[in-house]
């Protein structure tokens, strides 16, 4: 209905009591999006035009010279035979919603009409009655409901029709003149009592779509994001603004964290419909619920490491650097823990996507009978880029640095920087592998009702990641 691409893509959450907070994600609509609303809106508009009935109604009037004359029309014989609405425009009203004005709009009806005069003749046929230079107009307002969703409805609606023109058929044809007027009169008059209650329906029609909307999206079983608003939308005269919070939660428990976001803005660009801007603290806002879930940790198995590969994960391989190992625990296979000491951190500059991760790896002989033999600890920082790919918010990580130090030693005193091209290919074969198949699944952007994105442009910003994109409604 009106504009529905708009209205579900612009007010996807109503302001809630943490209003004041900055935005992890900010959405903007366009005049262009706006413009492709006003097109489905019209078409849905054209359908429910289709559905008007005209109820049954009737009337006398006294015509010269043959006196009083009765008429009939039989609501459930009138029927819409087509419709036109070859003018409309939309546009913003700042601090309100959406305005739609439709003009030189028309209505083709036929029925079935009946007149009596003289009080024993009568007479029937059927007519076509065109109603013509039809002017609507209404202003979309938005509410809030108790559970925090947005509620729409129609303000200031106002219809018109210029002119009615009926050609009636049958009957004797000297009796047209005689009511034509009288019948264009009454159908006018009953077609503009219908049309703003229909676009009042037709617009709370709209409210079971924005009840459905997300404000909390489950991403899998360890997080949830939280997609409420921050502050209510900012209406001009050439975009809508939204705000919303765009923080990861662990399921079920929203704990929040040491850090804020940023500030910032989306660029003036307007050529695309929707702009979406997910800011670094969005991102690691994930980091710090996948670290408190206890997530972020790997069991490294010798099955992990490629076949190809001349280094196992075993005590023969890591007695070549470390020579204790083989004579303390020969021919045995072993097992490393990598996990996260703190929450990694993503840091966005231009055209650049850095994560930061520091993290323990520890070292075990695994005995004949399973159990665990800790032989080392490492401290490991490292760092590296993660980039965007496709049209969606998942990426790909590939190793920059690793610097790692000897946390603890159960062997004896070792080198550590001897075990550096053993440790770079255990951690790109396994944890980055594990970590890019967790970056593709990617997670949910604000949800907009029934429109996919398409055209969809990805570009890293100072402090954020810009999404451009068209929008298509898919009924």
């Amino acid at each position: 209905m009106l504009s529905l691409c708009c209205v579900l893509a612009l007010l996807v959450l109503s302001c809630p009591e943490i209003c004041g907070t900055n935005a992890g994600v900010k959405v903007k609509l366009t005049q262009k999006g706006l413009e492709y609303g006003r097109q489905i809106g019209v078409t849905t508009l054209l359908d429910q035009f289709k559905t008007i009935k005209v109820p049954d109604f009737s009337g006398s009037e006294e015509v010269s010279p043959i006196g009083k004359v009765s008429y009939s029309l039989t609501g459930s014989e009138i029927k819409v035979i087509n419709v036109g609405l070859p003018q409309s425009e939309v546009a913003l009203v700042p601090g309100t919603g959406v305005s739609l004005t439709i003009s030189n709009a028309y209505i083709n009806l036929h029925g079935d009409w009946r007149v009596k005069y003289l009080g024993i003749i009568s007479d029937s046929g059927c007519f076509d009655l065109v109603v013509s230079e039809l002017s609507i107009s209404t202003t979309v307002t938005i509410q809030s409901d108790d559970t925090g969703h947005p509620v729409v409805s129609s303000a200031n609606c106002a219809a018109s029709a210029g002119q009615a023109s009926v050609t009636f058929h049958g009957g004797a044809s000297w009796l047209y003149n005689l009511f034509s007027s009288y019948i264009d009169d009454a159908l006018r008059s009953v077609l503009q009592r219908k049309i703003c209650p229909l676009i009042s329906d037709a617009i709370h029609n709209l409210n079971p779509y924005l009840k459905a909307l997300n404000v909390l999206a489950k991403v899998n079983q360890y997080a949830e994001i939280e997609y409420s608003m921050v502050e209510s939308p900012v209406i001009s005269t050439s975009s809508i603004d939204l705000s919303l919070k765009g923080e990861f939660y662990n399921i079920g428990e929203h704990k929040e964290p040491l850090f804020a976001p940023t500030p910032f803005s989306l660029p003036p660009d307007e050529s695309n419909m929707l702009y979406m801007g997910i800011s670094a603290f969005t991102a690691n806002s994930a980091g710090f619920v996948y670290n408190n879930a206890g997530a972020l940790s790997l069991r490294i198995t010798d099955d992990m490491i490629p076949s190809s590969s001349p280094f196992r994960l075993n005590t023969k391989t890591f007695g070549t650097f470390i020579p204790q190992i083989a004579k303390q625990y020969p021919d045995l296979m072993m097992e490393l823990l990598v996990k996260a000491a703190t929450a990694p951190t993503v840091t966005f500059t231009p055209n650049n996507l850095t994560l930061q991760a520091n993290a323990t790896i520890t070292a075990y002989a695994i005995q004949p009978n399973t159990t665990l033999t800790t032989l080392f600890n490492l401290n490991v920082d490292a760092s590296g880029q993660i980039y965007v790919t496709g049209v969606k918010v998942a990426g790909n990580l590939t190793l920059n640095t690793v610097n790692m130090t000897l946390g603890a030693s159960y062997i004896g005193p070792f080198e550590v920087k001897s075990l550096d091209s053993i440790f770079q290919m255990v951690l790109k074969a396994a944890v980055i592998a594990e970590v890019n198949d967790l970056l593709q699944q990617g997670f949910p952007l604000p949800a907009i009702g029934e429109l996919n994105l398409v055209n969809t442009q990805l570009v890293i910003m100072k402090d954020y990641l810009l999404i451009g994109t068209d929008i298509h409604f898919t009924a």
